[in-house]
């Protein structure tokens, strides 16, 4: 039988009995691409085949996921103008540093399931370790459909930025444009293709593409930023830090504060998008939990320096709002510039690196879903988890992000909020799955169960840790599905929570009718020595 280092001391399998080790079907891939022994040890204890190329490095899976958080490019291009709106100023310095903090403590505990069981199921498959034995399939069952519904949302969201952004460009240098809903659609569309095709046919050059962007993503912000804090007129510093407005017409500052945190939240939310390209990163149980803290580092440093550059340079945001362009931040650039060609080159900038966040976006989409398929978790899965030989990447894993960004796309035609209603509905998808996949580790703590022996481990501080990420989890996911002002009208609604509560009682009833039958838990392809901590 497989040994782990160390004194194992249980060795377990489905519902916590004892098993032998069972058949292993043997890698589909070149052993050069099957990463390290570690590596190897890891998914047979998972019970999975390596299908795909294991391509990442540390700096290629670093470049991945903070090109795809893009976190000063959200500031400014998804975030900026609704904490200002809700928040002020001080609203938006602070609230940017609270939710660093509180993402900081999500993803440790994230980086130490990572570390723990390193496959591109994610979530659901550690709730299937961790949960109960009592609710733990349908509870993996629900968080699959979850980071599914949150990775495929964020596919269109991110290609309605870039496609938005794009339109916004050619609006101001074209003043006799004038743009329409479905010219947007049609743009993001297109990027979704483009993202598409990008991750099939140049699926091999991904790493190398990511760690290119990454530079750019790092030196994009200072070509951003010098220029604002040159040549714009600066604000009070007093008036900055301290003066907290509420223009969302809610009932006390506090409340709107609160509301104004749901845009920052977007800037930093999912870098599990690193856990779900596992089996194609080296030494994923060491390198993923280093990889997402780094990553988590490397962006908050930027997007603070973004946010204090905003807040001190931007001006009177109820003017900026106003702008032909849709996007605040593109006559901001022109504003302060005084320049179409440098605006474009600078909101030529933010494109780039959000249509690599795009790219990035629709390849954790597809790897989330292929490996839920691979349980039967969703219809289709046959045909879903199929690895096309030669390619090694799931193509009609793929194809399926490509259809379901189409259909989200077409919100856009009847709503004008179509934007706010997507990213809700991504982040409080991903929210919930963190939510589930946490509180199945701290119940194990809680009730001194042996965790599963990892490399990396937040030891004696990780009860702790969980704890206040589950605070400010829940804190953001209720606050997550409100509307960015009042009163309450069709066309300002966040219908997130509509789409969100439907994909709830759809996966519910289909597991009930279907899924339950043929949906395979994680859990019972386990084969794993428990080492006590």
């Amino acid at each position: 039988m497989e040994s782990f280092s160390g004194n194992p001391t249980t060795y377990v399998g489905a519902d916590d009995k004892t098993y032998e080790t069972g058949t292993v079907v043997e890698a589909t891939v070149a052993e050069k691409h099957r990463g390290t022994i570690t590596d190897q040890h890891d998914m047979k204890v998972l019970g999975r085949t390596q299908e795909l190329r294991r391509n990442f490095g540390f700096i290629s899976i670093v470049g991945f996921g903070s090109t795809l958080i893009c976190t000063w490019e959200f500031i400014l291009a998804a975030s900026v103008t609704g904490s200002l709106t809700n928040g002020g100023t001080a609203g938006l310095v602070w609230g940017y540093t609270l939710v660093v903090i509180a993402f900081f403590l999500v993803y440790a505990s994230l980086a130490e399931m990572a570390s723990m069981a390193p496959t591109s199921g994610g979530q659901y498959h550690w709730v299937s370790e961790f949960a109960p034995p009592s609710c733990q399939r349908y509870l993996s069952y629900l968080t699959g459909w979850l980071a599914f519904l949150g990775w495929q949302t964020g596919v269109c969201a991110t290609s309605f930025l870039v496609g938005t952004s794009l339109q916004g460009l050619i609006a101001l240098c074209v003043p006799t444009y004038e743009a329409q809903p479905w010219h947007g659609t049609t743009i993001v569309i297109g990027v979704v293709c483009f993202t598409v095709i990008f991750n099939t046919f140049l699926a091999k050059k991904l790493p190398f593409v990511e760690g290119i962007m990454l530079m750019l993503h790092i030196i994009g912000l200072f070509a951003i930023i010098i220029p604002l804090l040159v040549l714009a007129p600066s604000e009070n510093a007093k008036t900055v830090f301290t003066e907290f407005t509420n223009n969302g017409g809610w009932p006390t500052n506090g409340l709107s504060f609160m509301v104004g945190l749901n845009p920052i939240v977007v800037t930093l939310c999912g870098f599990d998008s690193t856990i779900h390209m596992s089996e194609e990163t080296k030494n994923a149980a060491i390198t993923l939990p280093r990889t997402i803290m780094w990553s988590t580092a490397l962006n908050s440093a930027l997007g603070f320096a973004m946010v204090i550059t905003i807040v001190f340079t931007w001006g009177n945001i109820e003017e900026i709002r106003q702008t032909p362009t849709l996007f605040p931040f593109i006559q901001v650039f022109y504003n302060t510039t005084q320049s179409l060609p440098g605006t474009a080159i600078m909101t030529v900038i933010i494109i780039l690196t959000l249509l690599a966040s795009a790219i990035a976006v629709t390849a954790t989409a597809s790897r989330q879903i292929w490996a839920f398929a691979r349980d039967n978790g969703v219809p289709f899965s046959a045909s879903i988890s199929r690895v096309s030989l030669g390619w090694n990447i799931p193509v009609n894993a793929v194809i399926i992000s490509l259809a379901v960004a189409i259909l989200l796309s077409l919100i856009n035609i009847g709503s004008t909020t179509a934007l706010n209603a997507l990213f809700a509905l991504s982040v409080g998808s991903s929210l919930s799955s963190y939510i589930i996949g946490i509180s199945c580790l701290l119940r194990k703590r809680l009730s001194g169960e042996a965790l599963p022996p990892r490399p990396w481990s937040l030891g004696r501080y990780g009860l702790a840790i969980n704890i206040g990420s589950l605070c400010f989890l829940l804190l953001f996911l209720v606050w997550g599905f409100f509307p960015p002002v009042t009163p309450v009208e069709p066309t300002n609604m966040n219908y997130g929570c509509l789409i969100y509560g439907s994909v709830i009682i759809f996966s519910t009833i289909y597991y009930i009718l279907i899924g339950k039958k043929v949906y395979t838990p994680p859990v019972d392809k386990v084969r794993r020595y428990l080492q006590q901590e």
